[in-house]
C-alpha cells in the first residue's frame, strides 16, 4: 500500500508557524516512506472561507519547498460526496435532528446534576440529548444532525470485539494502541454534530470522507486534534471506512505556552516572508533547521 497524507487547511486566515511545522512534518514523511503528499482545502465554512486566503496558502507552502498533485481537492466541490455519508448513517439509524443553540445547551449543561460529569469534549459542549427523540428527516436550514452515541455503539459492537486504532506521539516505530468504549465515548464525547446548519456537512464527517476518497494511508495533525481523532474513528467504523495510521505531533506554541492560531498575524509565513526571512529561517523557528 502507497504511503499517502495530506495537509488540509481551511482557507479562513493565514498559515501560521504551526502550520508550518505540520505541513512540512507530512511532507517529509511521505518523502521518506517513497509516498505522496497531497494538499486539501477544506473549505466547507463557506461564510469565512476566501479565496485570497486559498491563494495565500499555495504561495506560502510553495515557498517553503512543498510540493503536490493537482488539482487539489476541494471539500466545497465535494458536498455530494458528504451527502451520501449523511444518508447512509441515516439508514442506519443513528442520527437525529437538533434544533437547540449554544445557548440552549449551555442552559442544560448549567442544571444542577448528579455526580461531577465533563461539560466539554472534542465536539465543544458535550450535549445533552435535549432532541434525541426527534428524527432525522426533520431537516431545515435550522436543524443540526447528530449521531446517537449510544446507537452508534450498538452497531459497532456487533460488528468489532474491541473498537481500537493505532496512533503514535513521536514517530511511526512506536505505535499506541488506544481503545475508546461506550461509555467513555458517551460520556466524553457525547452526540457529535455530523451536519451543520446551513452546511449540509461538519468537519468531523466530510474529514472522514475526503479521507477515504483520497486513500490517505497515515493523518499528520497536532495534539490538539488527539481527542477529535476518536470522532473520526467512529464514523469510519460507522461507515465502513479504512481506519488510517494517525500521528499527532507537538505544538507550536508562543512565549508564553499558549498554542498559536490565525489571528496571530504576527506569526504567520506570509508576514515572515515579507521582512525577507527564509525558509530555512522557519525551519529553525520551529525546531526543524
Amino acid at each position: 500500500m502507497t504511503f499517502r497524507t495530506r495537509f488540509a487547511p481551511s482557507p479562513t486566515g493565514p498559515l501560521h508557524l504551526g502550520h508550518a511545522f505540520s505541513a512540512l512534518t507530512a511532507f517529509e514523511m511521505a518523502q521518506a516512506a517513497g509516498g505522496e503528499f497531497l494538499l486539501r482545502i477544506e473549505d466547507i465554512d463557506r461564510a469565512r472561507s476566501r479565496p485570497e486566503w486559498e491563494a495565500l496558502i499555495f504561495e506560502d507552502l510553495s515557498w517553503l519547498g512543498l510540493s503536490w498533485p493537482t488539482p487539489v481537492l476541494r471539500q466545497s466541490d465535494n458536498m455530494a460526496a458528504y451527502e451520501a455519508a449523511v444518508n447512509k448513517l441515516r439508514g442506519l439509524g443513528v442520527i437525529y435532528a437538533c434544533t437547540c443553540t449554544r445557548r440552549d445547551i449551555q442552559s442544560a449543561l448549567s442544571a444542577p446534576q448528579e455526580g461531577a460529569t465533563p461539560t466539554h469534549g472534542p465536539d465543544g459542549l458535550i450535549y445533552p440529548g435535549t432532541c434525541r427523540d426527534r428524527p432525522a428527516s426533520a431537516e431545515s436550514p435550522d436543524v443540526a444532525l447528530r449521531i446517537n452515541m449510544r446507537k452508534a455503539f450498538d452497531i459497532i459492537e456487533k460488528q468489532y470485539d474491541k473498537y481500537l486504532f493505532s496512533t503514535d506521539e513521536l514517530s511511526f516505530e512506536l505505535p499506541v494502541v488506544i481503545s475508546v468504549t461506550r461509555e467513555e465515548a458517551c460520556a466524553e464525547i457525547g452526540d457529535f454534530v455530523v451536519a451543520r446548519r446551513d452546511m449540509g456537512t461538519s468537519y468531523h464527517l466530510s474529514v472522514v470522507v475526503d479521507d477515504a476518497i483520497q486513500k490517505i494511508t497515515h493523518v499528520v495533525r497536532g495534539r490538539d486534534l488527539f481527542e477529535a481523532t476518536k470522532i473520526h474513528i467512529v464514523l469510519q467504523h460507522l461507515l465502513g471506512l479504512p481506519v488510517p495510521v494517525y500521528h499527532h505531533h507537538a505544538l507550536i506554541r508562543d512565549e508564553t505556552g499558549k498554542r498559536l492560531a490565525k489571528r496571530d498575524d504576527a506569526r504567520a509565513l506570509s508576514t515572515y516572508r515579507a521582512e525577507g526571512r527564509t525558509p530555512q529561517d522557519i525551519r529553525r523557528m520551529i525546531g526543524m533547521g
